[in-house]
């Protein structure tokens, strides 16, 4: 026989191992604010994406499959990201807008993109219009 004991005595009480397990366990879920956040960050000019995961804890795969969905329109960047063009006026209206009707047209111009609304148009539309024509900009 073997010197191993195979009974199991219940009255044995002392810990011989324990093991402290710390960070995130499992998948970790993100807000749609999160990511907006972080995309945005990952989009100024000069970052290093890598860098921008490495310091929030993720996968550079993970940020450039987030900045993809931002692009096709899933992941709507926040307002604050939102980047304000200046307002110019035009005196004298062109054909064009003459024809528009009493509204006139908006004219916005984004990153060699001129965009042309009429000014009824819906404010929810225009923002998707205009996050697709800066995704591609």
């Amino acid at each position: 026989m073997s010197g191993f004991d195979r009974r199991v005595d219940p009255e044995v009480r002392e810990v011989r191992r324990l093991e402290v397990i710390t960070g995130a366990l499992g998948r970790r879920r993100w807000s749609a604010e999160a990511k907006a956040r972080i995309v945005a960050e990952s989009l100024a000019p000069g970052v290093a994406i890598s860098e921008v995961a490495r310091r929030h804890d993720l996968r550079p795969q993970q940020l450039f499959a987030w900045r993809h969905q931002a692009r096709q329109g899933r992941l709507a960047l926040s307002a604050a990201e939102l980047a304000f063009v200046p307002v110019v006026s035009a005196t004298d209206a062109s054909p064009a807008e003459a024809s528009a009707g009493p509204g006139g047209i908006i004219e916005v111009a984004l990153g060699g993109a001129v965009v042309r609304v009429p000014s009824e148009v819906d404010g929810r539309l225009l923002a998707k219009v205009l996050r697709a024509v800066k995704s591609v900009a």
